[in-house]
């Protein structure tokens, strides 16, 4: 179980090894994604807070990658953070997110990237609830709901 030391560990140390890579070209993503998750996911921009209803709901369910499909979280570690954006405690695996220092806004944060294809989802935070005290604040445009086969629900373009 990760907590922010382990955090802080792979941000300034090196990332864990993903379980493979995919790599686009800025065209293809272009091509692949609705031009809102291009913005985010490939240009780190960030949703408005509250703008998807996934923020608050708690329901069963895996969530993957909107780029590239990798699993990221599953549910059971979803909370209702208040923030404005969907909140886990944990990724699905330890490989799942990379870790980069952020330093932009004024501000250090920690960003959290997909570990395959470096799709931008958001940040990781020490302020979640116990037992790992870690929020990853989630851009909702960034995943995509998994159904019971693993497959994506909907297509996002």
């Amino acid at each position: 179980m990760l907590d922010w030391n382990a955090v802080m560990q792979f941000a300034t140390k090196g990332n864990p090894t993903p379980p493979r890579r995919v790599q686009k070209t800025q065209a293809q993503w272009r091509e692949q994604l609705t031009d809102n998750a291009y913005a985010i996911t490939r240009e780190k921009g960030t949703e408005r807070p509250f703008s998807s209803g996934l923020c608050e709901a708690i329901e069963p369910g895996r969530y993957a990658c909107v780029c590239c499909g990798s699993l990221l979280f599953d549910a059971t570690q979803k909370f209702a953070s208040g923030s404005g954006w969907p909140s886990f405690t944990q990724p699905a695996q330890e490989n799942a997110v990379a870790y980069h220092l952020d330093d932009s806004h004024g501000m250090q944060r920690i960003e959290s990237l997909c570990n395959v294809c470096d799709a931008h989802l958001g940040h990781v935070f020490p302020d979640g609830p116990p037992p790992t005290g870690l929020r990853y604040c989630i851009n909702a445009v960034a995943l995509t709901k998994l159904d019971e086969e693993g497959h994506p629900k909907a297509d996002k373009k």
